[in-house]
């Protein structure tokens, strides 16, 4: 095997488990402040150190985990301000690609999105939060990749994967969830009729009432998040 493949193999590995972190922090089975023991995760995993380390690393530039002297990493504990601004942006982002998605987006494009509207709408129906959770990031990234915008792209990946965990969490309130697929529809119409006003302000609303509110106490992820664990158990 020659150096180039060896590098990419490589990248595979520490890609496959910055993902498996990633997941975990995410749907909570890591909590905020909680130390990620490298020695022990690596070994779980049976890869070496060094993937652990640089997968670690990865998540530390997403604002998963913070490296700390003496303590290695540790999942970030987010402050209700910071989520706040974060969720904002994130919100303008989204309103920002979805206007640019209904110039550019191909009549295919629209159908794919239909297409995996409906299958998280059937997750929704059989009360599937994983899978929904999963559909409804996809559709989300895939609006936002219509954009055609390399820069909005490469911005909304990052702080969207610092906030999965909040959006994840938020998902467990079912009065909300209810309220998010109606929103949903209202988005997927305003796409199908290329209203790009429409579609940007149901987008940016639709972010704001079914988890932007979550950054407004840290007491009420938290709360979500006790529910989760209890659920799991």
């Amino acid at each position: 095997m020659d150096n180039g493949q060896q590098q990419v193999e490589r990248a595979g590995l520490v890609e496959k488990v910055a993902s498996y972190l990633r997941e975990h922090i995410v749907m909570d089975h890591f909590q905020p402040g909680q130390r990620l023991p490298e020695r022990t995760l690596a070994e779980e995993l049976q890869v070496s150190r060094t993937p652990m380390r640089e997968a670690l690393k990865i998540l530390a530039t997403e604002g998963l985990v913070v490296l700390l002297p003496h303590r290695g990493a540790v999942v970030a504990d987010v402050s209700p301000r910071d989520m706040q601004e974060k969720a904002h942006v994130l919100s303008v982002l989204e309103q920002a690609a979805a206007e640019l998605a209904c110039a550019q987006a191909s009549d295919d494009d629209i159908a794919e999105l239909q297409a995996m509207h409906y299958e998280m709408k059937a997750a929704f129906l059989r009360r599937d939060r994983q899978n929904y959770f999963r559909l409804n990031q996809e559709i989300h990234n895939r609006i936002v990749a219509l954009s055609g915008n390399a820069s909005l792209i490469e911005i909304h990946t990052n702080l969207s994967r610092q906030l999965y965990r909040v959006r994840y969490l938020s998902n467990e309130r079912t009065d909300k969830w209810q309220v998010a697929m109606i929103e949903h529809e209202a988005i997927m119409e305003a796409l199908a009729e290329r209203d790009a006003e429409r579609v940007g302000r149901e987008l940016r609303n639709h972010l704001g009432k079914t988890w932007m509110k979550y950054a407004n106490g840290d007491a009420q992820i938290r709360e979500a998040g006790d529910g989760v664990r209890e659920n799991n158990r």
